[in-house]
């Protein structure tokens, strides 16, 4: 076997040996994040005032009506249940603005009426989830003031509180879980996410 052939069959071992390893963190990387999915597949947001996930799975008949009514359009249905499908929320598409209709239209009470838009009412009943700021990505914690997620929130100063730099301060005893931080961030991904209720801890 000749010099060149010798180094030709090592840089072919070498390579089949890379691939190998590659192969393996590949497989081993997807089974992660399929873990992952699986694991937050049912943590999605509901629309306002739903009442805790298995109850809400229980009760609501998919009929539909309060996305008929939804006036931003942001409610999104899971169409393999029965009738139009269970409602849910994609916030980074579109945010809940609070309008309450939808809850107002439920006819079993998968959604608890809310009596009115008016901050106090929505505070004492409407928990879709918590805002959670991602310091690692988020413009303001890293030396670019931005502040756009404060200025969306319905409840500023509550809810969301600016600090120096336009630092986003989140407050769970007044954050109502509606989005509209999440869809203003002008980072992508996003560096402020609602987490559904059903996986607040």
């Amino acid at each position: 076997m000749t010099q060149m052939t010798r180094r030709r069959l090592l840089e072919v071992l070498l390579s089949a040996a890379a691939a190998t390893a590659f192969t393996g963190w590949l497989v081993r990387t997807r089974k992660t994040v399929l873990a992952h999915a699986v694991k937050w597949r049912d943590a999605v947001v509901r629309p306002p005032a739903a009442l805790p996930e298995a109850a809400f799975l229980s009760r609501c008949i998919g009929c539909g009506q309060c996305g008929d009514v939804c006036p931003n359009g942001c409610i999104q249905f899971d169409r393999t249940t029965a009738g139009i499908g269970v409602p849910y929320l994609r916030l980074r598409e579109k945010a809940c603005i609070l309008c309450m209709r939808c809850t107002q239209v439920c006819p079993t009470g998968a959604l608890q009426a809310v009596p009115s838009d008016s901050g106090e009412d929505i505070q004492a009943n409407v928990q879709m989830g918590l805002a959670v700021v991602d310091k690692n990505i988020c413009n303001s914690y890293n030396g670019y003031a931005c502040g756009a997620c404060v200025q969306a929130c319905p409840f500023k100063g509550q809810a969301l509180k600016a600090l120096t730099w336009e630092r986003p301060v989140v407050d769970p005893d007044f954050c109502v879980g509606c989005g509209l931080c999440e869809k203003s961030c002008i980072v992508y991904p996003q560096a402020i996410r609602v987490r559904p209720k059903s996986a607040v801890t």
